[in-house]
């Protein structure tokens, strides 16, 4: 055993017998500053942010015109494309107001608007994909969640451009100046671990409750990967497709939109489909600040623990995104690849927008005649609710007893002794300890950015809601890893499984995560237990991807050397494929944090004390300081594991000969 091993083992037992007796001895030699971090030390860094956000929205000007001046004119800019694309999508065009409000031109039909979506599905790709998509649609309007659904596409058709041309330009900006790069990574950093709760309340203090607001948070959220795609895509060009531009004498604007931008499209492809599926996941949060559509329907289901109403709408969102996200895919491919221009006039040419054309002209007049065929009728839905909710109601009453015993077995031997270890730790401790693992991972810098984000969580007076978040999250992502793991190599190493396991982790990734707060809080009550069961559900999933994918990135050499070698299967499996996969798996796991952190804020729902729960009653009572304050102590713990994570997976390639050694 190396030395560095035995220190390491060393300082675990230490961390446990402090834990146990820690705060005791220290309060009792008269060191209880030791123990808890003293409320005297406290920087008042909420009201600090709290009377900020007050001056810049109500006093802050600029000569000519205030702050409030400058977010009007953005609202006013955002909102009139948003009518137009709600008013043709869902609502129509509306005179008057409220109960006075006169119908003067109704929206696209149901039937035009699925005719579009077929043609596009089949111009993207061909007939199965139309179906695919077609069938989705259909299934909006069949199961009465049409309008709902319409008023969210509406957002994300919207919000999908903005972050788009947002994160392009920004992607271009960071490409072209090295300091504009290091500035906007630590930005972005903080943008996509920030809990989105966090920052909505100054959101509604700039811009008002209402769409406009919900439409600014979900660019905000959405954006980040756009622009990380954006700057990584520019740099991966071919540098001969960069040097033929430089002898074509080409402008800095003429490299950048005529060279680099199009030989970069595929990779472009890709975030944009990450800023529509991201865009999707905010449908429901975005509701809390007046988005309205799906994420309503589903908020206003779990206030009220209707199942089969949250279910019903959840699974639409589902069926919304799988749908927007086959079609995103399929657009990207269509885009790198070279098709002959069409010859005719253009009706030959353009078939398909013609026919979509000549559906939206035909139900909008026969459908002064035949309402069918504009709006779908509300006698000829189906609904499942009930189907849903009496599967929880028979669950519930039939193994209660059963339910019961897990939740109390967790409880008593999992949760407690867990929650107990993380809060009896002295704060001082604690903050060493990841100091120094940083520094075993990351070296001096990486310590130091530990110690400074470990001492504003305290310094900020949040330290036992972090040692509270740290247990939930530490104890809901072991049990995502013994489940996950195991899981991804399975569906690496055995095909059947592997497109079973593939379908159900892909439903669990597009599920809103407020679908799993609804079940899970009717069979398990509020608490932390339940907190822990949602936060697995939506977590598991990088788990299981993450380690499928590097078992079966193994190069295939190395199997057939142990093969040869006599190695049995299970020999393969651990001596061979799991620590070649370890950096994968590392990554996954990164993965998991991140997704049971955000997973955090939603589960302060069902009774969590953590800071989740901050951000949330911040939200509530409006209280910036609180709300961002709560919310940069969650991204500075996601960011450490972040970093500690990234750390230990690149030695661990560098051990394996993956990735070649380099000085901190």
């Amino acid at each position: 055993m190396t030395p560095n091993r035995v220190i390491w083992i060393g300082v675990a037992l230490l961390t446990w017998l402090l834990a146990q007796f820690g705060k005791g001895w220290a309060e009792s030699a008269g060191l209880s500053w030791v123990a808890e971090y003293p409320d005297a030390w406290v920087i008042p860094l909420k009201d600090t942010v709290s009377a900020a956000m007050k001056w810049l929205v109500e006093e802050a000007s600029f000569g000519l015109f205030t702050f409030t001046d400058v977010t009007r004119a953005l609202s006013w800019l955002i909102e009139q494309p948003y009518k137009l694309a709600r008013a043709l999508l869902a609502e129509g065009f509306v005179q008057g107001h409220g109960r006075r409000a006169v119908q003067l031109v109704p929206p696209f039909s149901w039937l035009a608007v699925t005719a579009a979506v077929v043609a596009l599905g089949h111009y993207a790709r061909d007939w199965i994909l139309a179906a695919i998509v077609g069938t989705a649609f259909l299934y909006l309007a069949v199961f009465g969640q049409w309008e709902s659904a319409m008023v969210t596409l509406a957002s994300v058709v919207i919000a999908v451009p903005i972050g788009v041309a947002g994160g392009v330009l920004l992607g271009i900006w960071a490409y072209r100046h090295r300091l504009i790069d290091r500035i906007l990574t630590p930005v972005l950093d903080l943008m996509q671990t920030i809990p989105i709760f966090a920052y909505l309340v100054p959101i509604l203090f700039m811009f008002g409750f209402g769409p406009v607001s919900a439409l600014v948070a979900t660019v905000i959220y959405a954006m980040p990967p756009m622009v990380r795609i954006t700057t990584m895509a520019l740099k991966a060009v071919d540098p001969e497709i960069v040097d033929f531009g430089v002898m074509a004498g080409c402008t800095q604007r003429q490299m950048t939109w005529k060279i680099l931008v199009p030989a970069a499209r595929a990779s472009l492809m890709v975030g944009v489909n990450q800023v529509i599926m991201l865009s999707l996941n905010m449908v429901i949060i975005a509701s809390m600040i007046g988005a309205g559509g799906l994420g309503f329907d589903v908020l206003s289901s779990l206030r009220r623990l209707n199942i089969g109403g949250g279910f019903e709408s959840g699974i639409a969102i589902v069926i919304l995104a799988v749908a927007i996200d086959r079609l995103s895919q399929a657009l990207a491919q269509r885009a790198t690849t070279y098709h002959k221009p069409l010859q005719g006039s253009f009706i030959k040419r353009h078939p398909r927008s013609m026919i979509v054309l000549g559906v939206l002209i035909g139900t909008f007049l026969l459908g002064l005649l035949f309402p069918a065929l504009q709006s779908y009728p509300d006698d000829m839905t189906l609904t499942t609710g009930k189907f849903w909710s009496n599967g929880v109601k028979y669950l519930n009453i039939n193994f209660y007893d059963q339910f019961e015993a897990v939740k109390l077995f967790f409880l008593n031997f999992f949760l407690l002794p867990t929650k107990r270890f993380f809060l009896g730790l002295p704060w001082i401790w604690a903050v060493m300890l990841v100091m120094a693992i940083g520094w075993q991972f990351g070296g001096r810098k990486l310590a130091l950015m530990n110690l400074l984000m470990a001492l504003f969580i305290a310094s900020a007076g949040m330290w036992e809601k972090a040692m509270i978040t740290v247990y939930l999250c530490g104890a809901s992502v072991v049990i995502a890893s013994i489940i996950g793991i195991p899981f991804g190599v399975l569906a690496a190493v055995n095909q059947r499984a592997g497109k079973i396991i593939g379908v159900v982790i892909d439903t669990l990734q597009t599920l809103p995560s407020f679908v799993y707060l609804i079940p899970v809080v009717m069979l398990f009550r509020i608490g932390d237990f339940t907190a822990m069961v949602a936060i697995v559900l939506y977590a598991v999933v990088p788990a299981v991807r993450y380690t499928a994918h590097g078992i079966r990135s193994v190069n295939a050499d190395l199997i057939e050397a142990g093969v040869v070698s006599g190695c049995t299967k299970r020999q393969l499996l651990t001596r061979i494929r799991l620590p070649l996969a370890l950096p994968e798996i590392l990554l996954g796991l990164n993965q998991t944090i991140m997704l049971a952190l955000s997973m955090l804020v939603i589960t302060a729902l069902v009774g969590t004390r953590d800071l989740g729960q901050e951000v949330y009653i911040a939200l509530t009572k409006a209280d910036t300081g609180r709300g961002l304050v709560a919310g940069f102590a969650i991204a500075f713990i996601a960011i450490m594991a972040d970093r500690i994570i990234h750390a230990s997976a690149r030695k661990a390639r560098v051990r394996y000969g993956m990735e070649a050694t380099h000085d901190r």
